[in-house]
């Protein structure tokens, strides 16, 4: 119970931390506007001391330190570790606005707070051996540094999900879009209208990229390198290669729709084929020990008895 415990509570104290991350990530709905703030300076001369402490305890104290351990992280994280950061975030769809400084800035705060709750329990509340005083802190750092790793990992495949889930219908309305008459561009942006998803979203950019200027090859590819699903690759690949060459872009829509719901299909018939795999775990370890004790638990007194009685 003692070790339970010594992981329980510094895991509940890194979920608030990493709560307190995320909220302050947000943008605040409640900004005074610029005539609010000029009839509060009109009215009476004030101090520059009056004017910092009137600011929210949030804006005062917590954002400037969180600002120095910002600067403190990108020294100490090196600029391919930053990249890759930064890449995972793009991937995630940049949960919460959140920045490559922020994000390993909290993994450092989680990390060290883990780090010293874990060892001050380990050190004054359990009886444990010297050995184990200095594996438990160390060992929740670790948990602690590396889980908003996890987390965003599990938001990367999420989104990649969902994207892979509602391409091929994205594709079948591009596809009647394209044949009714519509432009490429007029279908993407018949697909954003239709739908609020991570797919729409992208299709939603890449149209905004170009209005202002930017090729269509470049806003398409640039997809690709933010949601890095291999079908949405395979099927803008197929777009720009049909727009170099000439080809008419509703007959490779209708090959990439048919295309897609094979794959649909086949990865349907994937998970098909493992669920009896998967089934086997909770069928052996809680089905077949209470279907055992169910048919065999009658005759265990009388299994004894007679051994007993010999």
């Amino acid at each position: 119970m003692d070790n339970v415990l010594t992981f329980l509570i510094p895991g509940l104290i890194a979920v608030v931390i990493f709560a307190i991350f995320i909220k302050m990530s947000l943008p605040t709905a409640d900004a005074v506007s610029i005539e609010e703030r000029l009839q509060t300076f009109a009215e009476r001369p004030r101090s520059l001391e009056e004017i910092e402490l009137e600011q929210p305890f949030n804006e005062r104290v917590i954002k400037p330190m969180v600002a120095s351990l910002m600067r403190f992280a990108t020294k100490l994280t090196p600029s391919q570790a930053a990249e890759k950061v930064r890449t995972q975030l793009l991937l995630a769809g940049n949960p919460y606005n959140m920045q490559a400084t922020e994000f390993t800035a909290m993994r450092i705060v989680v990390g060290a707070i883990l780090l010293v709750l874990s060892g001050a329990i380990a050190l004054f509340l359990l009886d444990l051996a010297p050995i184990q005083k200095l594996l438990v802190p160390l060992v929740a750092g670790a948990i602690g540094y590396l889980s908003p790793s996890f987390w965003l990992g599990r938001k990367i495949k999420a989104r990649q999900k969902a994207i892979l889930k509602t391409l091929p219908d994205a594709i079948d309305l591009m596809t009647i879009s394209v044949e009714a008459g519509l432009a490429f561009d007029g279908a993407m942006q018949r697909v954003a209208d239709k739908w609020n998803n991570a797919l729409s979203l992208e299709f939603q950019r890449a149209i905004s990229e170009m209005r202002v200027g930017k090729t269509k090859r470049d806003a398409l590819r640039e997809i690709v390198a933010r949601t890095g699903v291999p079908d949405l690759s395979t099927f803008v690949a197929s777009i720009i290669q049909a727009d170099q060459l000439g080809v008419s872009i509703s007959k490779v829509l209708r090959v990439q729709s048919e295309q897609m719901r094979i794959r649909r299909r086949q990865r349907a018939e994937e998970q098909a084929h493992k669920a009896p795999i998967l089934m086997m775990i909770p069928m052996v370890f809680l089905i077949f020990p209470a279907t055992y004790i169910v048919i065999l638990g009658p005759s265990v007194p009388k299994i004894l008895q007679a051994f007993g009685g010999t």
